[in-house]
């Protein structure tokens, strides 16, 4: 069989590898859209009527969800004020952090030329969600006041 009758062509063995700044494209594209976001709610005070519309559970119901203070919390965490930041929202506060370490171990993960690798345990997966529940329970009950948004 010669050259020209092949249905492939040759499997060559060397792949390029891209350049670190290719490689840090996603994650400054994803940095920039967050940074957009926490700019905008920084901008426009959530604390005012009429920005921002109602959480639909508060409003139908009148109790707090787990993002109930969400924007409010970004907000006064934008400010740099933290304590009314975790007042809005502890668990806002709690993903924005963790949103930070996971960015920064993917920018250094894709600098090394690696992809980020997450591989939760279903036992890690349900932990985040009880604590989700729970956070959103506590809220609502008379004793959880503190936590309310």
């Amino acid at each position: 069989m010669n050259a020209e009758s092949r249905p492939f062509p040759p499997v060559t063995p060397h792949v390029p590898v891209s350049p670190p700044l290719r490689r840090l494209a996603v994650p400054a594209g994803l940095l920039a859209a967050v940074a957009g976001a926490f700019a905008y709610v920084g901008a426009v005070d959530p604390n005012e009527p009429g920005h921002y519309p109602v959480c639909p559970l508060y409003r139908l119901t009148g109790l707090y969800c787990p993002g109930c203070g969400g924007l409010r919390s970004a907000h006064a965490f934008v400010h740099g004020d933290l304590l009314t930041a975790l007042r809005d929202n502890a668990l806002g506060v709690a993903a924005y952090l963790g949103f930070a370490v996971l960015w920064t171990v993917w920018v250094v993960q894709s600098v090394r030329g690696r992809p980020l690798r997450l591989d939760p345990r279903p036992g890690h997966l349900w932990a985040i969600g009880a604590l989700v529940l729970v956070f959103a329970a506590v809220r609502n009950l008379p004793s959880g006041g503190w936590l309310h948004p």
